[in-house]
């Protein structure tokens, strides 16, 4: 077919870029590198899962290759071992930013988690002896509301490749790899506005680099953290756990799902694994090892605990092997069998004593107040790998500093005499979760290393007991009931009588909260869509107003507030706060010129239907009739709640996190 006329207009570009969404706006003057010394806005030391994590999110929101430096010792991302899970609301996370399909649809998805204890005879002769295990029950892994009622296990590796893909459409270089930091210290008189001086051994040789915040994602035995005099504190056990990663060949009948197996010869848990290239199926197990071995006196200097001479502690370590790991595995699961399918069959294993130990502070500052240093992921926290927390911890470190840094260098946050007071809530918020993690991890980790009806023993566990404490922690596991204490970002006072109900797990809005995902039906078209895909991850800001049944009155509530918080949207930099609108109406009962025109202006593809698909009004604990507003914070928890009319206080709130024009 013949083409008479063709038009191209010149903005075409914009419509075909991979970019995921537009950068942040940016109101402090663009960075450029001026003389022979070499300079960044960020340099992340570290380029593991926290790192490398944080590296796409500044990526993604403005940050170029210029202002950015993420550098790693490894010449590759991982090959093998290491973190393997992730849990729901990290899935949620990856959601919002685009990275979740390859995960969800080749990652190995745990709905369910067996609980096998020991199994007591029944005749007379043995009355009281064990006589293996036996499965006591099956319950959902997650029992929690989320979008993602599951968690999936899939190699750290491959997370860091999707990372790495995905970055690679904002940033050329990527990660500078095979490049070691040696040296960190904060040197105000040579240059206060980049007082950070890195120095960094690469393949060309010894450099150094001034930066203006510089973050440690560089593991358990961190440089940056030690540089910069941050301690961790805390405690490790003498419980030895071996950890193999293996394609086996077993009769036990749940090996393709969670385990948590207890017996009178010890503990194991059994991690389903993903698909291989060779069409098998990975599976890991955390033995508990029955020989204890005690903290070096080395290490324990640092964390504040009792040790043993390192000889000694190296001497007992090396009594454990793949094969005494695997020789454990066979004695706990007895009457069934387990063992590598075939000799190469094992992939990675490793030893490891469990140890919960966090920092007390998670930045240093200069002597301005200005946060300079900030440690993230096992630099911050280490505890034990059973409870599945190590990554998704780690990583939902960097996604809580990236907006609160990327806003602090575009000059996004409100102006202070001394600091950045929005930046500051990152070792409030973290710290806190970390405290959190600490405690509930040496709980689990200490009864998960107990014994469960072991005989007469008064100290041995019930099943009941475990599954409390594993139901209980469920929230915080899943990373969806997680809290972040009141601060200049999280308002918990003054919203009482908004919302009705305290099930906050089940998705009642709470300040300090996550916004759980509930289905609504668009009003422009009709298309069904999950709400949280009206938050993605771009650093923005969110007005969510839950309209009232008096919308179509012009003189309503509802009408009223949503003119008053356009208003509100027009005193800060374009963008940068978006609106997302709920009704609780029946669809296709008005159109666009009988509701305010704010509504199709700020929302046009963000107007939806609250209760047709799912009751959103219920599920949120908002009357209908009543009606209210929300702020939902650029990481997707709820900053504050207010009346529908009450809209001078969410103005006030965003006044407080945000620069005005």
């Amino acid at each position: 077919m013949p083409v008479f006329v063709d038009f191209s207009n010149s903005s075409r570009d914009l419509r075909v870029l991979p970019s995921f969404a537009t950068p942040l706006p940016r109101l402090t003057p663009q960075f450029e590198a001026e003389g022979s010394e070499e300079k960044y806005e960020v340099v992340i030391a570290g380029a593991g899962p926290a790192g490398l994590f944080l590296e796409v999110l500044l990526a993604r929101y403005g940050l170029s290759d210029t202002s950015l430096l993420c550098i790693d010792s490894k010449p590759t991302a991982l090959k093998s071992g290491q973190a393997d899970g992730l849990q729901p609301r990290t899935l949620e996370v990856l959601k919002s930013l685009g990275l979740a399909e390859e995960i969800l649809t080749e990652g190995c998805q745990m709905w369910e988690v067996a609980f096998w204890n020991p199994k007591q005879a029944v005749n007379s002769h043995t009355t009281g002896d064990v006589q293996g295990i036996e499965r006591t029950s099956i319950v959902p892994d997650v029992a929690v509301a989320a979008r993602f009622p599951h968690e999936v296990t899939i190699h750290q590796g491959r997370i860091e490749r999707i990372l790495e893909d995905d970055l690679r459409r904002y940033s050329p270089r990527g990660v500078q790899r095979s490049s070691r930091l040696t040296k960190v210290s904060i040197d105000e008189a040579g240059d206060s506005e980049f007082p950070v001086v890195a120095e960094i051994e690469s393949p060309t040789g010894l450099r150094t680099v001034r930066t203006k915040h510089l973050v440690g994602a560089d593991g358990a035995h961190s440089l940056v953290r030690r540089s910069m005099d941050l301690k961790l504190h805390g405690e490790t056990s003498d419980f030895i756990w071996g950890v193999v990663d293996l394609i086996v060949d077993t009769d036990f009948p749940d090996i393709r799902r969670r385990c948590a197996i207890h017996s009178a010869r010890g503990s194991v848990m059994v991690i389903p694994r993903e698909r291989i290239a060779t069409g098998e199926y990975l599976t890991r197990l955390y033995v508990h090892v029955q020989e204890e071995v005690k903290p070096d006196s080395d290490t324990a200097a640092e964390e504040g605990v009792e040790g043993v001479k390192k000889s000694e502690g190296k001497a007992r370590r090396e009594k454990i092997t793949m094969e005494s790991i695997l020789a454990q595995a066979q004695e706990v699961l007895k009457p069934y069998y387990i063992k590598p399918r075939r000799p190469d069959a094992v992939d990675w294993w490793a030893a490891y004593q469990i140890g919960q130990r966090v920092s007390e502070h998670f930045v240093k500052q200069d002597s301005k107040g200005v946060n300079r240093v900030f440690i993230v992921g096992d630099a911050c926290h280490t505890h034990s790998p059973k409870a599945g927390q190590g990554m998704n911890v780690s990583m939902m470190d960097s996604y809580n500093l990236s907006w609160k840094l990327i806003h602090s260098l575009h000059g996004l946050t409100p102006a202070h005499k001394s600091g950045d007071k929005i930046l500051d809530t990152f070792e409030t918020e973290r710290q806190t979760i970390a405290q959190e993690l600490i405690a509930f991890d040496k709980e689990f980790s200490s009864m998960f290393s107990g014994k469960i009806g072991a005989g007469d023993d008064q100290e041995s566990l019930t099943h009941e007991q475990f599954l409390e404490v594993f139901s209980t922690g469920n929230g915080f596991t899943s990373g969806c009931g997680i809290e972040y204490p009141e601060n200049l970002l999280v308002e918990k006072s003054g919203y009482e009588g908004v919302v009705h109900g305290t099930d906050y797990l089940s998705g009642v809005l709470r300040p300090g909260r996550r916004l759980l995902n509930v289905r609504v039906k668009r009003h422009a078209d009709g298309v069904r869509r999950d709400l949280q895909d009206d938050f993605p991850s771009t650093g923005r800001f969110r007005i969510l107003a839950f309209t009232s049944t008096d919308l179509l009155t012009t003189s309503g509530i509802s009408a009223t507030s949503i003119n008053q918080i356009s208003t509100i949207l027009s005193q800060f930099p374009a963008s940068i706060i978006e609106l997302v609108i709920l009704h609780p109406l029946e669809s296709n009962t008005f159109v666009w010129t009988e509701i305010p025109e704010a509504v199709k202006t700020h929302s046009e593809m963000r107007f939806y239907n609250g209760t047709e698909l799912e009751d959103a009004y219920k599920v949120y604990g908002v009357d209908p009739k009543k009606g209210a507003v929300a702020v939902v914070r650029p990481d997707g928890y709820i900053g504050t709640i207010a009346e529908l009319k009450d809209t001078e206080r969410i103005g006030e709130f965003l006044k407080r996190c945000l620069r005005t024009l």
